[in-house]
């Protein structure tokens, strides 16, 4: 059998967008259906994960304006996000690889079924956006993107409670916070489909982050820490600029995520 270990590294290493997703929902599938195992994998994590040619990555200053308003703003849009889910893949990806070896012996499995759930989304995601620029007469790759998503996964490689205090619970649950309004733009623009596509991501995303804060508060029962002062601990040192309003409360505290861990952390 294949260890689903080494079966994570190949998806992060995967140049190919589109073949990235496909072959991280065939690594769910085959979790799923009992074809790979936790023995520790032969491969290294590479620091980076496997990226195409294109987009090009420039400072988030210079990624074309996102307004659902034109034809021209909704492609921006849709591309940020499509480049967003693509960095999620490898989050997820990542999580299981880097961190699942460590995991105590009784949550490995549960702690891999999960990630691979998120994973598993990920990749449909991308896939569902990516043809939806195409029916647009766009593609993924033919605007710039910026790079944060992956810096903040390399400021947490070296501790599991800070990737899932900034991965989870700060940069999927700001999509709880802004994701609303991009579906009420869009259909107010006239691209239902859009909006549904989008409506469908953020049902999902409330799962993820309620993952995120699952799996934080367990780590820290386990270790003996108080989850909302680990959490508060890693924002401060490893997240820069603090955390935005207006927050989605409703949809956070649904995912498990209660706003005394990050009320005092908003600017």
């Amino acid at each position: 059998m294949t260890s689903i270990f080494d079966a994570a590294i190949s998806v992060v290493r995967a140049d190919d967008a589109s073949e990235k997703a496909r072959a991280g929902r065939e690594v769910h599938d085959n979790w799923v259906a009992g074809r790979l195992d936790m023995n520790p994998g032969s491969n290294a994590l590479p620091d980076r994960p496997g990226r195409p040619e294109k987009p090009e990555l420039v400072p988030p200053a210079q990624v074309p304006r996102r307004r659902a308003g034109t034809p021209e703003g909704r492609v921006a849009l849709l591309h940020a996000l499509t480049h967003i889910e693509l960095n999620a893949i490898d989050l997820a990806f990542d999580m299981i690889a880097r961190f699942g070896p460590d995991v105590a012996d009784d949550l490995r499995h549960e702690f891999i079924t999960d990630w691979l759930t998120v994973g598993d989304d990920e990749c449909r995601h991308f896939l569902m956006i990516a043809d939806r620029l195409q029916g647009l007469g766009s593609s993924y790759g033919a605007l710039p993107a910026h790079d944060g998503l992956w810096e903040a996964a390399l400021k947490t490689a070296d501790d599991v409670m800070a990737r899932l205090a900034i991965a989870p619970l700060v940069l999927e649950a700001r999509g709880l916070d802004v994701t609303p309004q991009m579906i009420d733009s869009l259909r107010h623009a006239g691209d239902a489909t859009s909006a549904q596509l989008l409506s469908v991501i953020y049902e999902d995303e409330i799962s993820h982050v309620a993952i995120g804060a699952r799996w934080l508060k367990e780590l820290c029962s386990r270790a003996g820490l108080d989850p909302r002062e680990r959490f508060q601990d890693y924002v401060r040192k490893r997240f820069q600029g603090g955390l935005k309003q207006p927050f989605n409360h409703d949809a956070r505290e649904m995912a498990g995520f209660e706003r005394n861990f990050y009320l005092n952390l908003s600017d």
